[in-house]
Parts: C-alpha cells; sequence; structure tokens
C-alpha cells in the first residue's frame, strides 16, 4: 500500500506492517520516515536494529538467515536493507519475494532505495512487499507542500517565523531540507520562542560561511579538488555525519552511472538529463564530469562508496573522512578524451 510521508505518522498510529519501503530522491525525508518506523518498533519490541547494505558482493543469504531465523538477543528484529542506489538484480528479488511470500511476525524488514521507477513499481518483487507492507515515495518538495513541511517543523521546534521570515529561509536553502532543518535547529538554540523576523533571520544567515554536503557534491562534479578539500574540512570541522557526505556522493556517482548508461543507448544528454530530472543549472557540473570519467571510472565510484558504506556501518572504519577525501578526490581526476560523451 502507498502512503505518503507526511502519512507515515498516523500509519503507524495504527500499528507496524511487516515491510516498509522507503524510496526518493529526497534523503532527509526518506532518513526521517526511517527513523520514525525505528522509533516505533522499538516501542513495539522491536528491540534489535540489523543494518545490511546491499553492495556488489552482498550476499542475500544473509538476509534470509537474520529474517527466517530466531535472534539470540531479543525476540523481535528490525532489519534496514540499503540497496544502495541499485535493483535487487535476479538472486535479491527471488530472496525479496521469499520473505514476503513467508512473512515472520517477529520480524520487520525496512528497505530504502532510490527513487522507485516504474519499472521498479511493476517488479514481482516490489509488488509482493506492497502487497505485505507499505511503500513511502519521499518526492522533493516545492510550493504549498514545502511551506506545510516548514510550519510543522516549526511548530514542532517551538519557532516563531514573522511576515518573510519562513520566506527567506526557503529561498536561502533552495528547497534542501536536510540544510533548512539545520537552521531550524540552530533557530531554536539562540531564539526559542522569540519571534523571528524576516530581517533578523536574513542577517544571521549572511554571518554564516555556509558549506553543506550539496557543495561538496557540485564541487566534486566540476572537478574542483581543491574546493571539495575545504568544503570536506569544513564538513569535519561542523562534525556532518559521515553518511550524509556519502549518501550525498554517492547519489551522484549514480546519476552519472545512469547518464553514461544512456549514452550507450543512444539517448542525448538533455533527453538523458530529463528523464533523470535534473535542473538546468546542474547539467553543465555533469556535463564536465562527463568528460572527465568513463564507465569504468563512474563504476569504480561507486565500488568505493559500497565499500565506505559497508566498513562504515559495520565499525571497521574509525576515521572515515580520508576514505570520503579519497573518494571526493576521484571524481576530480582528469581522463582525456577524443570526443563528448554526449551528442547534442
Amino acid at each position: 500500500m502507498r502512503i505518503y510521508a507526511n502519512q507515515l505518522a498516523q500509519q503507524l498510529s495504527r500499528g507496524l506492517e511487516p515491510f516498509y519501503m522507503v524510496f526518493g530522491d529526497e534523503p532527509f525525508q526518506v532518513d526521517e520516515c526511517i527513523r520514525h518506523i525505528r522509533q516505533n518498533a522499538r516501542q513495539q519490541g522491536f528491540d534489535e536494529v540489523i543494518k545490511l547494505t546491499a553492495g556488489a558482493q552482498f550476499d542475500w543469504q544473509e538476509l534470509d538467515g537474520h529474517y527466517h531465523s530466531l535472534s539470540l538477543f531479543s525476540s523481535r528484529t528490525l532489519i534496514e536493507l540499503d540497496l544502495n542506489g541499485q535493483k535487487p538484480a535476479k538472486t535479491g528479488a527471488e530472496h525479496l519475494k521469499r520473505c514476503a511470500q513467508g512473512v515472520n511476525p517477529d520480524c520487520i524488514i525496512v528497505i530504502r532505495g532510490m527513487k522507485a521507477s516504474q519499472d521498479v513499481q511493476r517488479s514481482a518483487w516490489f509488488k509482493a512487499l506492497d502487497k505485505e507492507g507499505i511503500f513511502v515515495p519521499c518526492y522533493p518538495l516545492t510550493g504549498n507542500h514545502l511551506r506545510r513541511w516548514l510550519d510543522n517543523h516549526c511548530q514542532r521546534l517551538g519557532l516563531n517565523l514573522e511576515g518573510d521570515a519562513k520566506q527567506v529561509l526557503l529561498d536561502t536553502t533552495e528547497g534542501n531540507l536536510l540544510a533548512c532543518h539545520q537552521e531550524l535547529e540552530k533557530l531554536a538554540l539562540l531564539y526559542a520562542n522569540k519571534a523571528i523576523d524576516g530581517r533578523t533571520l536574513t542577517g544571521m544567515l549572511l554571518n554564516q560561511n555556509k558549506f553543506d554536503i550539496f557543495d561538496l557534491a557540485n564541487a566534486v562534479l566540476g572537478g574542483e579538488g581543491d574546493k571539495a578539500m575545504q568544503v570536506l574540512a569544513r564538513l569535519q570541522n561542523d562534525n556532518t555525519e559521515p553518511t550524509a557526505i556519502a549518501w550525498a556522493l554517492g547519489k551522484e556517482a549514480q546519476q552519472l552511472l545512469t547518464l553514461a548508461e544512456l549514452r550507450h543507448q543512444g539517448q542525448d544528454f538533455n533527453s538523458a538529463c530529463k528523464k533523470l530530472g535534473i535542473w538546468k543549472n546542474q547539467q553543465p557540473l555533469y556535463q564536465r564530469a562527463l568528460q572527465r570519467l568513463d564507465l569504468a571510472r563512474i563504476e569504480q565510484l561507486c565500488d568505493l562508496l559500497s565499500d565506505f558504506d559497508s566498513q562504515f556501518k559495520s565499525g571497521k572504519l574509525s576515521s572515515p573522512y580520508p576514505m570520503l577525501a579519497h573518494i571526493s578526490m576521484s571524481f576530480c581526476r582528469t581522463l582525456p578524451f577524443s570526443a563528448p560523451i554526449f551528442s547534442e
């Protein structure tokens, strides 16, 4: 059953489902939905959380083992499966269908993925899970939807944004929910229970030397290695969650991989960008990246990000930022091309 992110809390109040598929290109909403599911599951006795990432070397038998076996530490288990920007392929699809056909009442599977295209939604594994559980698509918010999202978070944080303050914040963060939420949390600390007008908010925002994960993404796409390292250093100083940085880099690697594959299918650059929903002002960055990186290099980037995710989540990576720096610089290295990747 399909529900939207703003309906999830109400659905969870009625009880938990055996499967949740939280898919979308909007990371803050995806993270927030998964966090709500995890919190509700914990309240209902799902005390053990197992995190799996379906990378290139993932053994799907591991999912079966966790799903169909009793836990040594808890009678009820929550499995968070990150598809890592990929489709589950034939083997993974069979394992997911098997889970749907034999529902374990003491286990919940939460699947995280990128935007679920129509071919994904028509697949047998997706339909099987959707029949038994919940599908939550997370779309970028615009217009009234974005405004309502802001109103809800202001109310939750006890913020009073007056006059044009809300519009100032929305214009500044340009639809980036993670950046907007970070600003709201800062405001809650500085101006709790105080009225904030547009002028006050503008002054505060202008005084910040603002870097975020999307600045890093733009820098690596543009091949600006020095800027990428500057932004990454600032993110480290601000204690930005490494998984959020890796997500941003992974999203760009996946976009580049899809663009390169569409090129091999004969699509021109503009059509490919339109299909992927890449904005006009971002397209020159992707063109520059594709002139540096061939398909093999992009696949290597995806493998590096998969390795990072696996090592970080398993606790094997005590210092994640050097590896993030290596991945960022791998985006920026130049490869000679005799002709553009795409014909206009």
